[in-house]
């Protein structure tokens, strides 16, 4: 497995650091994932799983396997989501899809240029950096991102509505060959496709 390691530079570097080197380093990735969304009221809400991939710029792989079938795929230009069960496809532009979100932050190449980072304590073993989009009226308030060294380990997102969804990442592996077909998506036939 080629698990991602990088040198760091002798002095202790802080999980923003980190979170700058990620984005400037390591220019794709793959791991499993499991999502819990809690609602605002802090009853848990729901849990799903799947494999996550990544090509830097604005190229992701989201593949949701349950508990249910949904894939989320940017090609660099559009981003689709498709809901196996309803057979239904629906696609943004990337421009207009990714701006601060979650996606943007792992995918993306523009950090600084979206949001306002800092540091956080350390928690659960993991090194923080707190992710603040920089556009005001987005659907997220606040991500941060758990680094295990230099492993991408979680992030945690709180949207506009005080909804947090914890993203964990295991296996994650760090500028592994991709097949460049990953992040392509062609709606299956017979499927209800809708543009935006």
């Amino acid at each position: 497995m080629a698990a991602l390691l990088l040198v760091s530079s002798g002095a202790h570097a802080d999980a923003v650091d980190t979170l700058r080197e990620f984005v400037r380093d390591v220019k794709t990735g793959r791991a499993d994932f499991t999502q819990v969304v809690t609602a605002g009221d802090g009853a848990r809400k729901k849990t799903s799983s799947g494999q996550f991939e990544f090509q830097r710029p604005n190229r992701f792989r989201f593949a949701y396997t349950k508990p249910f079938e949904q894939l989320i795929v940017a090609d660099g230009s559009k981003v689709w989501i498709f809901d196996a069960d309803l057979n239904q496809a629906s696609s943004r532009r990337v421009a207009q899809a990714l701006g601060s979100t979650p996606a943007a932050l792992l995918a993306g190449g523009s950090l600084d240029n979206e949001f306002v980072l800092s540091a956080l304590p350390a928690r659960d073993g993991l090194e923080w950096a707190l992710a603040t989009p920089k556009a005001k009226d987005g659907p997220f308030q606040a991500l941060r991102v758990g680094f295990k060294g230099k492993a991408l380990s979680s992030v945690e997102i709180t949207d506009s509505f005080g909804q947090l969804s914890v993203l964990a990442f295991s296996r994650f592996e760090g500028n592994v060959a991709l097949d460049a077909e990953r992040f392509r998506f062609t709606p299956p036939a017979g499927a209800d496709v809708i543009e935006q």
